[in-house]
């Protein structure tokens, strides 16, 4: 899960219910657990508490328990201890090449680097452990005994940048918005299992389920919570939230904006007054007292700026860069260092997205013709030094990828489905095509030549043409901020598929535009990469369910529309145990490979680093997390240098 039943009582027990719930209410966020318990048990027993009745705690976990006790002073990978101050320099943490909004929330426009930090949620999950979630604005959370809702309650320092406490009211506020039509529809999707987000009373904030599902207290948690003041003007009417651009966020999180410029440039300070310092899932993080962002228009300018020393760390995503041009006299010095990092989230999925909207793509035969034209072992020898491994799942690297045979659990699941599937799905689980020898790309294109014979397509006129004599073309959309990766993988791509007859052309489009074509979903075949997730949840109903294939916006990049992968979605969803997500993870991870959606690219289980040596991380890595959030989370500077100021 990679970012709350109702009820009656006579008054006369309200009224004692909430004197137990005020007495549970001061137990601090260390407080043992065993007190806790103590407390539920006694009001329970006097019938003190109603029927929804929940075990108030400091933290959750979707399976099992917590790995930190209620009394931790923080988390295993932290430095507590690490220096604070120091301006740390980064370049563009993705694709985004200039921006035009502080409002990460809604559809249109780009959102600066790093805006993010000024937002924080109830809870925060640690990075050692999975599908765990931690108090952080909320200081104990209380799951439903029918687990229909979960009850958040705000620590009473909580507050916002302009000095407002944090209230239910600006919970509620934050979850009506998200799950409007005022944001992206990605948070609709999201939360779509969230019925209504209730007021309690000023502290207090219950969110309401429509099912059970064990993931959906830590969803709750984990929902960005801002002012009901963002956007409101001095005499009380608002700013629509679609239209708010660069008002400043009102948020909770520990860095405020200090300035911008020329929507390429962003420097936030850490907030001298930020309320959660202390908090054990705060200490040792946060490290920098500014950090700001340099946009660079291509990958070129980014790195060749690392090099004379305008940033301060770079994470790199091409093997090649790694090894041919992430090299030179100031490596070989030592003031930059390489290292490799490992980590545990999954693979993810990434490669060249097919979209079913298109009538050329909706034969599956069509699709597995052009994943036989992808050579890996050729681009992996010749471009990227061995840098990388080829995907065969959509949860490769993981305990949740399919392999060999389905298991029994498995089979329950995808029985009841038979009817729908292919019967190669109840087979040994697909593996992608492969040209080392004694197999080859020749064999491979033959294969995909009948494929696409039997799909009614044969080579006439100097063409693959079906019957209606079109030609088969199709356009390669890529923004031109990873042009620099992907132009020679898919020149590569496009010549093996002009051995088939196939006209494939490129087309490069900046990072505005390519967000426009993605929320229209225009586009034939597109480069996307789905990070992984250690625990997958409602992220995949947004990416894979028939609701979202319409919806403009959504993660439905192939306009998936199966009612047998609804089913395996609503049991991954729903699973009350980890065996029993495992089954539906691995079920559900059979139909999408061999329904040949996407011809699959290559993960590394590692990730790149490249940093200046006044930088620091700690000795315990974290097992689940994303580099660039690492960095600004938990490293700092050893000293920082006369150009880093220091407070």
């Amino acid at each position: 899960m990679t970012i709350g039943s109702r009820w009656a009582s006579p008054r006369r027990a309200h009224r004692r219910a909430s004197t137990c719930t005020r007495l549970r209410d001061r137990l601090s966020l260390r407080t043992h657990a065993l007190v806790a318990r103590v407390l539920i048990a006694v009001c329970t027993s006097l019938g003190l508490f109603a029927p929804h009745a929940a075990y108030a705690v400091y933290a959750i976990a979707q399976y099992g328990e917590p790995k930190y006790p209620p009394d931790f002073k923080h988390f295993d990978y932290v430095n507590p201890d690490a220096p604070k101050g120091g301006t740390l320099v980064l370049a563009n943490p993705d694709r985004l090449t200039s921006f035009d909004k502080f409002n990460p929330f809604t559809m249109r426009g780009n959102p600066a680097p790093g805006i993010g930090m000024l937002f924080e949620s109830l809870t925060t999950g640690s990075s050692d452990e999975v599908a765990s979630a931690y108090g952080l604005l909320a200081d104990d959370i209380g799951i439903a005994q029918d687990r229909l809702s979960v009850t958040f309650h705000i620590n009473p320092r909580a507050h916002f940048s302009n000095g407002d406490p944090v209230t239910a009211d600006d919970v509620k506020y934050s979850f009506d918005t998200l799950t409007s039509k005022l944001a992206a529809p990605q948070f609709a999707a999201f939360f779509a299992d969230i019925k209504r987000a209730v007021v309690v009373d000023p502290a207090t904030v219950r969110f309401e389920f429509r099912q059970p599902n064990r993931e959906l207290p830590l969803l709750a948690g984990s929902m960005p919570v801002f002012s009901h003041k963002w956007g409101m003007k001095p005499d009380g009417s608002r700013i629509p939230f679609d239209q708010l651009a660069f008002q400043k966020p009102i948020g909770s999180g520990p860095y405020l904006v200090e300035s911008y410029s020329g929507a390429r440039t962003i420097t936030y300070r850490r907030d001298p007054s930020y309320w959660g310092a202390a908090l054990p899932v705060r200490v040792g993080t946060n490290n920098f007292e500014r950090i700001t962002y340099k946009l660079y228009s291509d990958n070129t300018a980014r790195l060749e700026a690392f090099k004379a020393g305008e940033y301060d760390a770079l994470v790199e995503y091409i093997a090649r860069n790694w090894v041919r041009r992430d090299v030179g006299k100031r490596f070989d010095n030592g003031e930059l260092i390489k290292r490799e990092f490992r980590q545990h989230n999954g693979a993810g999925m990434q490669g060249f997205f097919m979209n079913l909207r298109r009538p050329l793509f909706q034969d599956v035969r069509v699709r597995e013709a052009l994943d036989l034209a992808f050579d890996f072992q050729w681009l992996n020898r010749q471009l990227f030094f061995g840098g990388y491994t080829r995907l065969n799942s959509y949860f490769a690297d993981s305990d949740m990828q399919a392999r060999g045979m389905p298991s029994a659990g498995e089979l329950a699941l995808l029985n009841p489905l038979r009817a729908q599937l292919d019967s190669a799905v109840f087979g040994p689980m697909a593996v992608q095509p492969d040209t080392d020898p004694p197999n080859s790309l020749r064999a491979n294109l033959l294969k995909a030549r009948a494929l696409l014979a039997e799909a009614g397509w044969t080579y006439r006129d100097g063409a693959l043409r079906n019957a209606k004599d079109q030609p088969f073309t199709f356009e390669i959309l890529d923004d031109s901020g990873s042009a620099g990766g992907m132009e020679p993988v898919v020149t590569a791509y496009i010549r093996n598929l002009g051995k088939l007859g196939i006209t494939a052309t490129f087309r490069t489009v900046d990072f505005a535009l390519i967000q426009k074509r993605y929320e229209a979903f225009d586009y034939d075949m597109t480069t996307i990469r789905w990070p992984g997730s250690p625990v997958p949840g409602q992220e995949q109903v947004s990416r894979f369910s028939s609701k979202t294939a319409d919806e403009q916006g959504s993660d439905n990049m192939f306009g998936l529309k199966s009612p047998a992968v609804d089913e395996l979605l609503s049991e991954l969803v729903h699973a009350q145990t980890r065996e029993q997500l495992t089954d539906a993870a691995r079920a559900l991870d059979r139909v999408l490979t061999r329904g040949y959606y996407v011809v699959p690219h290559w993960y590394s289980a590692t990730h790149r680093i490249a940093y200046k040596r006044e930088l620091a991380y700690p000795k315990t890595l974290p097992l689940y997390y994303e580099a660039n959030d690492w960095i600004v989370s938990e490293w700092w500077f050893t000293q920082p240098s006369p150009a880093q100021p220091v407070n």
